[in-house]
C-alpha cells in the first residue's frame, strides 16, 4: 500500500510583540517577544506568571545598512553590561531599544528570541554570517564553554574596535588623493567642454597662427566636445566594471591583494596594517585558549589580504604536522624577521599571546606614523598635480593673446 510523504511543516512568520501586563504581584510590567502569533506570546508569558493587558505589533522602519562600527559599537556595549552584571537577555533588550539603526535592533531583537528559546549565544551569532564571522563566533562559543563570556566579549570589543581604527586610517590615506584627483578631472572637462571653445572662437578671429600648446589643448577641447558621453560612460562603466569584478572574481581579488602590498606608496602601510590585524587577530584568539591549528582558520580572513590568507593556509598545514609557528612563519616569506623573532620569543618563554600583542601594537603605531606622514606627503604633491594640469590650460590658452599684445 502506497503512503503519501509527509508535506513539510510550513514555516511560521515570527512578528516582534509589544506587551504590557502584570505580575503575579501585581506589578505592572512590559517587554518585546517575537513570536508566530498573539496566542503564543500571551501562553508564553502566562507560564511566566504575567497576565497580558496590552498587546500589539511592532514594526521596524526600514533603517540603514548594518555597517562593521554597529557591530564594534554592539560589541562593546554587551561586554560593558555583562561585566556590570546585568543579565544577558536584559543586555541585548538595552542595547536594542538603545541604537539608533532600526535594522540593527531587529537583528539584537532576532538574536534574543533565539537565546531566549535555548539556542546558545554561539549559535545564535552563527546564523548571521554576514554580521559575525567566524572570528567572533568561535570566540563567544570558547567564552560559553569556559565561563568568561563577558571577559572575551571585552578582548572582542578591544579588537574589533583597533582593527576598525585601522581601516578607518587606511581609508582616509586613500580617499584623499583619490576625491582631489576625481575633482580635478571634472573641473578639467568643465574647461574643456565650456572655456575652451569660447576662447577657440576668440582666437579664430585673429587671423593669425597660434602657437603649438594652444593648438593641442584645443584638439583636446574637440575631442571632449565630440565624444564627451563616451569619455564619462566610458571611465564610469570602466570602474564600475573593475569594483564588481573586484568583488565578485577570486582571481581578481588576489591579484588586486598583491599589486596593493607592492604599490610604490601605499603598498608599505597596507603590509603593515594587514600584519597588524593578522598578529592582533592571533594574538585575542590564542589568549581566549583556542588552539593554535584552530585559531589559525579565523586569522587568514580576518587579515583581508588573499596573500596573507594563503600563508597562512601554508603556515596551518605545517603547524598541525608538528612544526614550530615560527618555522612556519619563515617558510611563508610573507613577515618581517622582526615579527617571527617575537613569535620564537613568545613560544619559549610561553607567553605567544603576548609577544603577538606587542607585535600588533608596533605595526598599529607604524600606520598611524605611515598615514600621517603619507597625508602631509600627498598635500605638496597632490598640489604639484593640480598646478600642472589646471596652470598649463591657462598659460596654453594665454599664449596668443601674450603673442598678439607683443607684436601690438
Amino acid at each position: 500500500m502506497a503512503t503519501n510523504p509527509q508535506k513539510p511543516a510550513k514555516q511560521v512568520k515570527e512578528v516582534l510583540y509589544a506587551w504590557e501586563g502584570k505580575d503575579k504581584f501585581g506589578k505592572k510590567v512590559q517587554g518585546e517577544m517575537r513570536a508566530g502569533g498573539e496566542a503564543i506570546v500571551n501562553a508564553t508569558l502566562r507560564r511566566q506568571g504575567i497576565l497580558v493587558t496590552k498587546l500589539k505589533k511592532k514594526s521596524y522602519s526600514s533603517g540603514k545598512r548594518i555597517s562593521d562600527a554597529d557591530i564594534t559599537l554592539f560589541t562593546r556595549q554587551l561586554a560593558t553590561m555583562m561585566k556590570a552584571g546585568v543579565p544577558l537577555l536584559q543586555s541585548f533588550d538595552i542595547v536594542a531599544k538603545g541604537n539608533a539603526n532600526p535594522s540593527v535592533s531587529k537583528l539584537l531583537q532576532d538574536i534574543r528570541g533565539d537565546v531566549e528559546t535555548g539556542t546558545s549565544l554561539n549559535q545564535a551569532f552563527r546564523k548571521y554570517p554576514l554580521y559575525f564571522d567566524p572570528l567572533f563566533c568561535n570566540l563567544v562559543g570558547a567564552g560559553e564553554q569556559a565561563g568568561i563570556l563577558e571577559d572575551l566579549l571585552t578582548r572582542l570589543a578591544i579588537y574589533k574596535e583597533k582593527t576598525q581604527t585601522i581601516k578607518k586610517k587606511i581609508k582616509s590615506a586613500l580617499t584623499y588623493p583619490i576625491a582631489i584627483l576625481s575633482v580635478a578631472f571634472i573641473v578639467t572637462a568643465v574647461i574643456m567642454i565650456w572655456v575652451v571653445p569660447a576662447f577657440k572662437e576668440v582666437f579664430m578671429s585673429f587671423g593669425a597662427e597660434l602657437p603649438a600648446p594652444t593648438l593641442f589643448v584645443m584638439a583636446l577641447s574637440d575631442f571632449f566636445v565630440s565624444y564627451w558621453y563616451i569619455i564619462f560612460g566610458g571611465l564610469f562603466g570602466a570602474i564600475y566594471f573593475f569594483f564588481q569584478t573586484w568583488r565578485r572574481s577570486l582571481q581578481m581579488q588576489r591579484a588586486m591583494d598583491r599589486i596593493l602590498l607592492q604599490a610604490p606608496i601605499f603598498g608599505a602601510v597596507i603590509r603593515k596594517a594587514t600584519i597588524a590585524r593578522w598578529t592582533r587577530t592571533l594574538s585575542t584568539m590564542f589568549a581566549a585558549g583556542v588552539p593554535l591549528v584552530e585559531s589559525l582558520d579565523s586569522v587568514g580572513g580576518a587579515a583581508g589580504n588573499a596573500v596573507y590568507l594563503d600563508a597562512t593556509i601554508k603556515i596551518q598545514t605545517e603547524v598541525s604536522t608538528g612544526t614550530s609557528l615560527t618555522v612556519a612563519m619563515q617558510n611563508a616569506n610573507v613577515f618581517p624577521s622582526m615579527v617571527t623573532q617575537m613569535v620564537a620569543i613568545g613560544e619559549e618563554s610561553g607567553a605567544l599571546d603576548n609577544m603577538l600583542g606587542k607585535v600588533a601594537d608596533f605595526y598599529e603605531e607604524e600606520v598611524d606614523e605611515a598615514v600621517a606622514s603619507l597625508s602631509s606627503l600627498m598635500e605638496p604633491l597632490i598640489m604639484v598635480i593640480l598646478g600642472v594640469l589646471i596652470g598649463g590650460l591657462v598659460v596654453a590658452m594665454y599664449l596668443p593673446i601674450f603673442k598678439l599684445g607683443s607684436v601690438i
